[in-house]
């Protein structure tokens, strides 16, 4: 087993960037049912700098209780080091991605901006074939966030943001819009809604036209240019890969029996007016799931969905890619190269 201490970015105190500190940490313990991986690539999600930030957008009593020093993210590509006892499926030298701990490791306990993280097997999946390492690592959360709400929940754990259990929708010749569509969720919708046999209505900024046109997008809106809430009628789901308070606005857009998915609920005021309507309005929190991760790393494996890579950095400059995260209009993801 490897011991001794790692590279790894810690936080000491909660803040913007400037607290992501590139220092030595010492080398996780995997428990019996873990594995250690050999992180190669990290890739950068919301909740990393929710996490930095200590949650300060969430109710006080909903915020984690973190301990310091933490090392943030969840997302890793790599390959397993060592695995521990009662794991029957991984062994050293194979290629793994993983989300790691989410959300029971949301006070820091991903530990996933690291040479080294150890991950639950259940958690972990095989690297897609073809797939480089930072591309893999660019995939898990927001993959996993867009088919957890479009196309398999995958589980029965109770929904803290709704009396009801999440359902997806059918998509089969429907029309979907995505709100968002050039982030790392709303990027993977659009190529998942595609797949199931929607139209798909991208809305992003007009840099992002060709890129979502690439992806499959039908039709694409330039929000910068038209209001789409002004526009658009009858489609059957929003994806709203933004969500927050503006999430309303698209109940307008839906048909009566449509449905509205803000991937972020917090603060949604609508529901008087989506009751009105006839429209369903309905959210989840992604959850880490070796084995979805298998099932969409076929379709990685395949091409039938790509992971777009704005840009990547080095561990030691995780402080500029929170930096540039902070400044939005990412076309899909960041991530950090370890090796």
């Amino acid at each position: 087993m490897t011991t001794g201490s790692m590279k790894a970015v810690r936080m000491h105190a909660f803040g913007g960037p400037e607290v992501l500190r590139y220092e030595d940490a010492p080398v996780p313990q995997p428990k019996p049912g873990e594995v250690l991986v050999r992180v190669h690539a990290v890739g950068i999600n919301p909740p990393d700098w929710y996490l930095r930030e200590g949650y300060r957008m969430l109710p006080p009593e909903w915020q984690p209780k973190v301990s310091f020093p933490a090392i943030p993210g969840t997302d890793v590509s790599g390959v397993v080091e060592a695995v521990a006892e009662g794991v029957a499926h991984f062994r050293a030298g194979d290629e793994v991605y993983s989300m790691v701990r989410f959300p029971s490791g949301l006070a820091g306990g991903s530990q996933a901006y690291a040479e080294f993280v150890s991950v639950p097997a259940s958690e972990l999946a095989r690297k897609p074939a073809g797939v480089d390492h930072v591309r893999a690592a660019g995939a898990p959360m927001s993959l996993l966030t867009a088919w957890q709400f479009l196309i398999e929940l995958g589980h029965d754990e109770p929904n803290p943001l709704q009396p009801h259990q999440h359902q997806p929708v059918p998509l089969q010749g429907r029309t979907v819009l995505v709100n968002g569509a050039a982030g790392g969720v709303g990027h993977f919708a659009v190529q998942l809604a595609k797949w199931r046999g929607a139209r798909v209505i991208a809305v992003a900024s007009g840099a992002h036209e060709a890129f979502l046109r690439n992806l499959g997008a039908d039709d694409f809106i330039d929000y910068t240019r038209t209001k789409p809430e002004a526009v658009v009628r009858g489609v059957d789901l929003v994806l709203d890969a933004v969500g927050g308070p503006a999430s309303g606005r698209f109940l307008r857009t839906l048909k009566s029996g449509g449905a509205l998915f803000p991937v972020f609920p917090l603060g949604f005021s609508g529901a008087e007016e989506a009751r009105r309507l006839g429209v369903s309005v309905s959210s989840t929190q992604v959850r880490s799931s070796g084995a979805q991760l298998a099932t969409v790393g076929k379709l990685l494996e395949a091409g039938t969905v790509r992971v777009g890579v704005e840009r990547t950095y080095a561990l030691a400059d995780a402080r500029q890619a929170h930096e540039r995260a902070a400044r939005g209009h990412i076309q899909g993801k960041l991530v950090l190269a370890v090796r």
